[in-house]
């Protein structure tokens, strides 16, 4: 694709950096064909594609964000479908986020949504307040239905029946190996994640103790700063960002880490692009440091050649998230895990495409995103499913809200295979 940006514009590393993307782009289409919000929409600006065009007019003239292009960014889900899917090697992911930066800052959105996203990004990154909204969600969710925001019935459907107390095991401290140690290693326990599902930070300690692990909870860390990233608000996801980079490189420069665990994938995509988001800071290296480091607890068990201890006649359908297969490309590890500890393991069609999660997506686009779920339910059911596994927590509570069958994380069926306890949704 052909630019025109000024030479003092390219001065700026963001604009830089998205000139040398659209310019890579060849307008084949290829991503169209495997964009869940065209497939829903069929609107080529709802596409990869249409939405380059719109951020190159945008950024090339200098120009304020109008109505028409902010819809259309909105509508990304961010899923990176069409980064898997691009023969050019087009960097949609970092020009998506400029986009959303740049709109953030320049342009006035309606009241209501002003603080609705104000909302989320106030409460969702922090535990505490998350648990307490919860409580209080507990007793508006019934009047769900006669409240006339669709954002807010949405944010109010997806709240769980029950909100469990918080595990120690998120508490900073150090869970000694139960036998030989042969790594040591940092798990980040997220934010969202300690509030809304506290099993699976509990199944991941246990299994990486189990295997040989030295597992660390750093003091300081908490969400990696995705949710607000997502959103264009940079000052506040670069902010959470720098405080895990601190965290952790505390203990990467004082005892030592072989690895950063990450069991939610969208934290992972997150972290392991600090590199990127600090390329130009005074905290470059450490940033690499860390994004080096991290993994994704699938790719590390791969390293501990772990044994199942018990036969299961389970039907499992694994959903791939898309921060997984797409944002990290880890595709087949989970699947090879999970078989290799005896289970049969099957996957939806169309498991490239979203299941309409995408942080704050399913309540800022409900519409969109409720078709996308509808979707994957319906290819999830034609599989058979006995259980649901997936490796991200917004999938599962996205999916989870629309049916019957358990959903649970890769880890917790690969700690019950390897000796943990049976999955509590399983119960």
């Amino acid at each position: 694709m052909q630019t025109n940006f000024s030479t003092d514009q390219l001065k700026e590393p963001d604009l830089k950096h998205s000139n040398e993307a659209l310019r890579t782009c060849v307008h084949c289409g290829f991503c169209i064909a495997t964009c869940p919000t065209y497939q829903i929409l069929g609107d080529e600006l709802d596409s990869p594609r249409g939405r380059i065009y719109l951020i190159k007019d945008m950024l090339e003239n200098n120009r304020e964000p109008d109505k028409k292009t902010v819809k259309h960014i909105d509508r990304c889900l961010s899923c990176l479908a069409c980064v898997t899917t691009c023969p050019s090697g087009v960097d949609y992911m970092h020009l998506i986020d400029h986009a959303r930066s740049y709109i953030e800052k320049r342009y006035t959105r309606p009241i209501l949504e002003r603080i609705l996203r104000s909302i989320l990004a106030g409460i969702l990154p922090h535990p505490g307040r998350l648990r307490f909204a919860l409580i209080l969600a507990k007793f508006v969710k019934p009047l769900a239905s006669i409240i006339p925001s669709r954002r807010i019935r949405a944010l109010l459907m997806l709240s769980p029946k029950r909100i469990s107390p918080p595990s120690r095991n998120d508490d900073p401290q150090v869970f000694t190996a139960l036998n030989v140690k042969r790594k040591r290693v940092a798990l980040m326990t997220g934010c969202a994640q300690t509030v809304l599902n506290t099993d699976i930070n509990d199944a991941t300690i246990r299994i990486l103790r189990r295997y040989g692990c030295e597992v660390v909870i750093a003091k300081g860390q908490g969400c990696c700063g995705g949710l607000t990233h997502h959103m264009g608000k940079v000052n506040e996801s670069h902010r959470a960002a720098k405080t895990n980079i601190g965290s952790w490189i505390e203990e990467i420069e004082g005892v030592g880490l072989d690895a950063i665990i990450i069991n939610t994938s969208g934290c992972g995509t997150t972290v392991k692009d600090y590199a990127h988001i600090f390329r130009n800071d005074h905290i470059a290296l450490d940033a690499k440091k860390v994004s080096d480091l991290a993994m994704d607890i699938s790719e590390f068990l791969l390293q501990l050649d772990i044994k199942g201890t018990q036969e299961s006649d389970l039907n499992i359908t694994y959903h791939s998230a898309c921060s997984l297969q797409h944002g990290q490309k880890i595709k087949n590890e989970p699947k090879d895990l999970l078989r290799s500890v005896g289970y049969s393991v099957t996957e939806p069609a169309d498991a490239h495409l979203c299941c309409g999660s995408a942080g704050t997506y399913n309540i800022m686009q409900p519409e969109i995103s409720q078709q996308l779920r509808d979707r994957k339910i319906s290819t999830i059911n034609a599989t058979a499913a006995d259980v649901i596994a997936t490796g991200n927590l917004g999938c599962m509570l996205q999916i989870g809200s629309a049916t019957i069958i358990p959903v649970v994380h890769t880890i917790e069926l690969l700690d019950w295979a390897t000796g943990g306890p049976k999955p509590p949704a399983l119960k």
